[in-house]
């Protein structure tokens, strides 16, 4: 190349052409230019002395409960209220006789009492580099198991596209790889390319095209075995998928997510889920925190004093003042302004700048695995209908019976759902079903729905951070105003993240010792 100063830019459109999503994250990584979760810091808290310090602890989330967790090990004396009947915030998982707590419903999930007949609402994947979770997961004994999530035998779904048909997802895969590489070699053949390339640059592209696209030895994409076979191929010769039409394939919207998303960081294989549903994670840390969690309890006052925090909450139809040294509050963001406070005005302004996220889920049991059939085990389907998703559990393999995800809607798109009754969403969902699997339908015995934008003391799942309130907001918010943290994966850049969490916690509980620790070096030197 000519071009001397290679802005980073430009070189990471290079990595991406060459290597797509997966290669631009881990090479921006490298270059610094993206924050990395980073190994877990050792939460080696200074210890409370033997009078104690007392903690508040708004929310039993995945955050609070960490920042109990860790502060009950270094001595403290934790108080964990909870507004909600249950334990656990956003990680929820549905079983047989679970009440879901929606504004204006009663749903009561009615799928078997059987333990692998399970719906995880909330939280469903732990991708490998969320180093965090996976430490928790360890330290608690929470046993994980791989979560297939791309599945090459799985479809994609275009109702205006191939006569409204599913197609394999690995014949997308493979003709969209194909037909690319078909336009590079054509390309680099005719080096039209901005800078010229060398003979040796051009051969080694020319066969880069061929080997990714699976060209013939002209250059020319006329199908492949990649995209899984039509017939035969064992006791009898293969025969492959024809090739889809180019211009129906880019018409489809495939790429929006559906050749990428397995190479998303928080996407791509292999992923993890807790063995028996994802709030076993919960269940580990309410078994080793030693003091009862207060729920039911609803959170009416919060106010700093020079040497502490007073917390007013409403329980059972009485108001209770707990008085704390400091207070860790997961409570969404978007409620604090209903609440009484007297935190700065600053602080007041950041917290009121973040709007939440809205996401939602249906659950299926299937009274057959009737996806193993077409030979899918796990993965995803995608569709261009309103339901989006359907997920195929990794557990349970050639059982009977089977929990999918019927739906998975995000932001915005979880409105349409929300304006249904609980019977309109899944008989909606049953018939989106239908356009892929005929006989959808027919295998559904129980269905649940959850709309986190109705959910009682949640009304929201995830939080929004305009560019503009992260600059200014984030770092203040990050720190304790008076004696109080605002905690939660709201205060992180992986919000809806399980991993988000565990990071604005461990960013606190560390700001916490800090500040002890440099209190009791005084005290001494005094």
């Amino acid at each position: 190349m000519k071009e001397k100063n290679l802005s980073r830019r430009h070189f990471l459109g290079l990595v991406g052409a060459a290597g797509g999503a997966t290669a631009v994250y881990q090479t921006a990584m490298a270059m610094g230019l993206m924050q990395e979760t980073g190994p877990v810091a050792m939460l080696a808290l200074q210890s409370a002395g033997p009078a104690g310090k007392k903690v508040a602890v708004l929310g039993a989330g995945i955050a609070g409960l960490t920042v109990a967790y860790e502060l009950e090990r270094a001595g403290y004396e934790v108080t964990i209220i909870e507004a909600s009947h249950r334990v656990g915030g956003r990680n929820l998982t549905l079983r047989h006789g679970d009440r879901v707590d929606e504004m204006g419903y009663d749903q009561v999930c009615n799928f078997d009492d059987d333990p692998e007949m399970y719906f995880n609402a909330g939280p469903a994947r732990i991708p490998g580099h969320h180093h965090r979770v996976l430490h928790y997961c360890k330290e608690l004994q929470i046993p994980l198991q791989i979560k297939a999530n791309f599945s090459r035998p799985a479809y994609k779904h275009d109702p205006e596209r191939f006569g409204g048909k599913p197609v394999l997802m690995s014949r997308y895969v493979a003709d969209a790889r194909g037909f690319l590489s078909e336009l590079l070699y054509k390309a680099v053949d005719k080096n039209v390319f901005d800078e010229p390339l060398s003979a040796e640059d051009r051969e080694r592209v020319l066969q880069f095209a061929t080997g990714y696209g699976d060209l013939n030895s002209k250059g020319k994409y006329t199908g492949t075995r990649r995209g899984g076979y039509k017939s035969g191929g064992f006791a009898k010769p293969a025969e492959h998928h024809p090739i889809m039409d180019f211009g129906e394939l880019l018409d489809s919207k495939f790429w929006a997510g559906g050749l990428t998303n397995s190479e998303n960081p928080d996407w791509g294989e292999p992923l993890m889920e807790a063995v028996g549903g994802m709030d076993n994670i919960i269940k580990g840390f309410v078994k080793n925190i030693k003091r009862p969690i207060l729920t039911n309890a609803q959170v009416q006052s919060i106010q700093n004093r020079a040497d502490g925090i007073d917390i007013i909450y409403n329980h059972k139809g009485q108001r209770h003042k707990f008085s704390a040294d400091w207070c860790f509050n997961s409570i969404p963001t978007h409620f604090m302004q209903g609440i009484p406070n007297n935190l700065s005005k600053e602080y007041k302004a950041g917290l009121a700048s973040l709007r939440p996220g809205n996401f939602f889920k249906i659950g299926f049991q299937m009274k057959e695995r009737f996806w193993e059939r077409e030979g899918i085990y796990g993965g995803i389907t995608s569709t261009n209908q309103k339901i989006n998703q359907i997920w195929y559990p990794s557990h349970g393999i050639h059982g009977k019976k089977g929990v999918v995800l019927g739906a998975y809607a995000f932001w915005d798109q979880s409105k349409f759902f929300e304006r249904m009754t609980p019977d309109e969403r899944l008989r909606f969902a049953a018939d989106c079903g239908e356009k892929i699997h005929p006989g959808y339908a027919d295998y559904i015995e129980a269905g649940v729905s959850i709309p986190w934008g109705r959910m009682n003391h949640m009304m929201g799942c995830g939080t929004s951070w305009s560019p503009e309130a992260r600059d200014r907001y984030y770092k203040m918010l990050q720190q304790p105003d008076g004696r109080h943290y605002m905690i939660g994966d709201q205060i992180s850049y992986h919000t809806s993240w399980q991993e988000g969490a565990f990071a604005s916690a461990e960013v606190a509980l560390l700001d916490l010792d800090q500040r002890v620790r440099a209190a009791s070096s005084t005290s001494r030197k005094g």
